[in-house]
């Protein structure tokens, strides 16, 4: 693989300007494509073939317009007064004229209509039911802008008007002020790592490029399927990060090589030869993880899963071809100027000094100490992550119209009634057989109230509504949905099943808990196969993956603490407590697992260099340590950054998937990678390379470029270097692949 990766760094730095045109090309065509073919994204979380789910597909077929997306209208009397009264009636009646008007809207309930009020004992709140003809998560923004301007507007008449419900719940933003800054951070970490701002911007601009690319092509694909809103900015978040990390990787390895005395086109080709090997394998392994997300059966996460693979994919070619035909045009120029005359060949075998130096001689002087220290720091940190709990019902924002609405619905009528679940009971004696089981559901726990049946035109259906007394986000609510179930199972005369936010959110969690062994065992049994491939061992991919499981521990359960118990929630711009998104577990599992991989690959795989040149076992692991963890270092904080910067104004969906990852990263790089990885590598010795004989038939992939050591590779061409790049004749013997300092064979 590394003298296959080390013809593709040649032919880029050969055809430069090719290459460069080719993938200028495809982001303008991308961007033309997204221009004229997009479509719009759903807000819609659902599992076809879920009780809840068909449910809600025959309540659309059977009662039309009531099965559309709904918005609640609250309205509440000025202090001391009432709805009733003429000035506040003539307001209300105005206020549902104007929405049953609205774009998109089917119809829209009058809180005062004698024969079905809702108002409150008091009758001093309300709310208007706004029905939509659009399904769940499909209406527009210019329908979601027009209802609220009318509650803006109906607030002139004195009455308190907010509005709330899955109308209203707009999509996740991309490209704030606070991903901006993450952008930014990650720019001046390139800047320190390099010693160079226009190496940096180099770095950023072809990590820019990818994302673009793939961000673009997902867009364009909204324009063919339904696609989550949520998944142009997970592909966006992880290509950016992963994009900036694998050119950091190539980059490094470039500037090594031309410290060693390499020309240009040489250093080129053999920095994609070695690190490029090591980004090809972190890729695919991040890869595997997110593909596999398809495994679980839910479309909407498959869709996410392979649109954030698909944007990697884009980042790891960009990185092999159009990075190192961009430094073909820096040359020398990549190295600080105070180095570009400076050849030192023996400078990647020293032993050097320094803080990382001292460092990884510490953690594996004390490697049982260091061992034991990790697992228990992290271990305790994962302690909160079991109590997690999960759903797909949305907190909205604490000073949004929408939060606003629930504390006026939940003053007037009870938390329950923000979380009602709907029974569908259809077949013949459906009517009768919904007012039969109302008696049954209303005595069941947490049940506040239940109402009258509401047939469809022919009797051939019935809805009911059961209002719980706990919110729609309690697992006492959870609970009632079983309870339900459990009491319609053996009802006669009709079909009975139960909907609602809550219900898909449990039908939800259900088929995430009941995937998820199997995504683990596929994905971790796939990415061990991929590592004991690499590196020709048991021991160092056991020790890879049982650290990234550590990880996953943190991750989880610094982010229950935060995002559920509210510990730092200031810090961060939390705007409430509550359980997590259902999707949070699984994809930060997908996502962590790749990128943990990553920083394994690239620091093993220099470890593994070291070992194989002859290194005792220790001396390995200190020597790749020195050699890889700065790189690691610059690449973790570079993704903290991205990862964090949609944490403080993220989407509520977003925020809480961006801070694990971001977590993850701090607790995978820094406690797993650089602290337990080399201490258990050191305390292994030379058990840790070590591979059964009947797996001696595994074939070498050589990650690391022995093969461009042993056997000579076809040298480059070297063109004429763009005017001050400073290239100059260097004396000395011949590199490592027969070349003389002109740049052509050697003899002999």
């Amino acid at each position: 693989m590394a003298r296959l990766l080390y013809r593709l760094g040649s032919l880029s730095h050969r055809h430069r300007l090719l290459v460069a045109a080719v993938w200028l090309l495809v982001l303008v065509a991308g961007g033309a494509g997204a221009a004229t073919l997009a479509g719009e994204t759903s807000d819609a979380f659902s599992i076809p073939g879920q009780e809840s789910t068909t449910a809600l597909d025959r309540i659309q077929e059977e009662f039309g317009s009531a099965g559309g997306t709904t918005a609640t209208v609250v309205v509440q009397a000025p202090q001391g007064q009432t709805l009733t009264e003429p000035g506040n009636a003539a307001a209300v009646g105005q206020l549902v004229a104007g929405l049953a008007e609205l774009p998109g809207a089917a119809s829209a309930s009058n809180p005062l209509d004698p024969a079905a009020p809702t108002v409150n004992a008091d009758r001093t709140t309300g709310y208007s039911t706004v029905t939509y003809t659009a399904g769940a998560g499909e209406v527009t923004p210019e329908e979601r802008d027009a209802l609220l301007a009318a509650v803006d507007d109906a607030r002139d008449t004195g009455l308190t008007v907010e509005v709330t419900g899955e109308a209203v719940q707009e999509p996740p933003h991309i490209g704030g002020i606070a991903e901006a800054l993450g952008v930014v951070v990650a720019l001046g970490v390139l800047a320190v790592t390099y010693g160079s701002l226009v190496l940096a911007g180099m770095n950023l601009l072809t990590a820019v490029v990818g994302v673009g690319i793939g961000v673009l092509g997902v867009t364009i694909a909204t324009g063919f399927t339904d696609l989550s809103s949520t998944t142009p900015t997970l592909a966006a978040m992880l290509g950016l990060a992963v994009g900036i990390d694998y050119a950091l990787f190539i980059v490094s390895r470039y500037r090594q090589e031309l410290r060693r005395g390499r020309e240009v086109g040489d250093a080129v080709a053999t920095a994609v030869g070695t690190a490029g090997s090591a980004v090809l394998t972190a890729g695919l392994t991040v890869v595997i993880a997110l593909a596999g997300l398809s495994v679980v059966g839910i479309p909407f996460l498959t869709q996410m899963g392979v649109a954030a693979a698909a944007t990697v994919v884009v980042a790891v070619l960009v990185a092999l071809t159009l990075v190192p035909a961009v430094l073909s045009w820096l040359g020398r120029r990549a190295l600080p100027r105070r180095q570009r005359a400076v050849t030192d060949e023996g400078a990647a075998g020293r032993s050097g000094r320094g803080f990382l130096a001292g460092w990884v001689a510490a953690v594996t002087r004390h490697r049982v100490l260091t061992v034991l220290l990790s697992i228990a720091v992290l271990g305790t940190i994962a302690v909160p992550a079991f109590s997690m709990q999960t759903t797909l019902v949305q907190t909205p924002a604490e000073d949004s119209t929408g939060a606003r609405a629930d504390r006026l619905l939940a003053g007037a009528f009870g938390e329950g009634f923000n979380g009602p679940l709907t029974v569908l009971f259809d077949g013949a004696g459906a009517v009768e057989a919904a007012g039969a089981a109302g008696r049954g559901i209303a005595a069941l726990d947490d049940v506040a109230m239940v109402t009258p049946p509401v047939p469809d035109a022919d009797g051939t259906a019935a809805l009911v509504t059961v209002i719980p007394e706990s919110g729609p986000t309690d697992p006492a609510t959870e609970q009632l949905v079983a309870d339900l179930r459990a009491e319609l199972a053996g009802i006669d005369g009709a079909d009975a099943a139960v909907t609602g936010a809550t219900a898909v959110s449990v039908d939800v969690a259900a088929s995430l808990n009941k995937a998820m062994p199997v995504y683990l065992a596929l994905v971790v049994g796939l990415a061990l196969v991929l590592l004991v491939l690499v590196f020709r061992s048991l021991l160092v991919p056991l020790v890879g993956v049982l650290g990234f499981l550590l990880t996953i521990g943190a991750s989880l359960g610094a982010t229950v603490a935060v995002f559920q118990w509210g510990w730092l929630g200031d810090v961060i711009n939390l705007q409430g407590t509550g359980p997590l998104i259902s999707l949070t577990p699984i994809l930060v599992i997908g996502i962590l697992f790749g990128l943990a991989m990553d920083y394994q690959v690239f620091l093993v795989s220099r470890m593994h260099e070291a070992h194989s040149h002859g290194a005792s076992p220790l001396d390995a692991v200190r020597t790749g340590f020195r050699q890889a963890a700065p790189v690691v270092v610059a690449a973790a904080l570079i993704m903290f950054s991205v990862f964090a910067g949609f944490v403080p104004a993220g989407d509520a969906t977003i925020k809480s998937i961006a801070f694990a990852l971001a977590a993850g990263i701090l607790f995978d790089a820094f406690v797993v990678r650089m602290v337990l990885v080399p201490a258990a590598l050191a305390l292994l010795g030379e058990r840790a390379w070590w591979l059964p004989r009947w797996l001696a038939w595994l074939p070498v992939l050589d990650v690391e470029g022995a093969a461009l050591e042993r056997v000579p590779a076809q040298a480059p061409t070297e063109q004429p270097e763009p005017a001050g790049a400073g290239r100059r004749d260097l004396g000395g013997p011949t590199g490592r692949f027969g070349l003389d300092r002109t740049g052509g064979h050697a003899r002999g």
